[in-house]
């Protein structure tokens, strides 16, 4: 399923969704978990972000180990580390993402008044901090390890 796009290897088109939905998803999360006042406007966008940030992530890390078994089983060498040191990002970057995924939406869910409290958060204030302050930690986590895997993969591929 993830072999192929249209003859060609999948995982270097599936990557740019990943490499642009990734880093978009820590902004926003971010901006949602610092600005009170932004969060009408930037709602959807977390929750959209939320699900399609893991999603794209999962898909390139699928279609990398498929692109891995099918063409550089046997590298090995200085090609082999490179691909290695690359892969090894993989799981931590589909953890971070959807922890801050989870994060997020448990944000925009606690700070969405309910009916009966208008203008007020969910859960309270210091709910409302914690998972800010998780939804910081994880966006940084999320942004470290994007940048990881995206560089190791473009030194993998161009042997910088």
């Amino acid at each position: 399923m993830f072999d192929q796009i249209l003859g060609l290897p999948a995982h270097p088109l599936i990557i740019h969704f990943a490499v642009v939905l990734t880093p978009l998803f820590v902004v926003v999360a971010a901006v949602y978990a610092l600005l009170p006042r932004w969060r009408p406007y930037v709602a959807w966008a977390v929750v959209l972000l939320s699900l399609a940030a893991p999603a794209a992530v999962y898909a390139a890390k699928e279609s990398g180990e498929s692109l891995k078994a099918a063409r550089f089983a046997t590298a090995d060498g200085e090609l082999g580390a490179r691909i290695s040191a690359h892969q090894s990002f993989a799981n931590p970057l589909l953890l971070s993402v959807l922890g801050l995924a989870a994060a997020a939406l448990l944000l925009v869910f606690a700070t969405r008044p309910s009916r009966d409290s208008v203008g007020r958060d969910r859960f309270g204030r210091a709910a409302t901090l914690t998972l800010s302050g998780l939804t910081l930690a994880l966006a940084a986590v999320a942004g470290y390890y994007v940048f990881q895997a995206g560089d190791s993969g473009a030194r993998a591929v161009w042997g910088v």
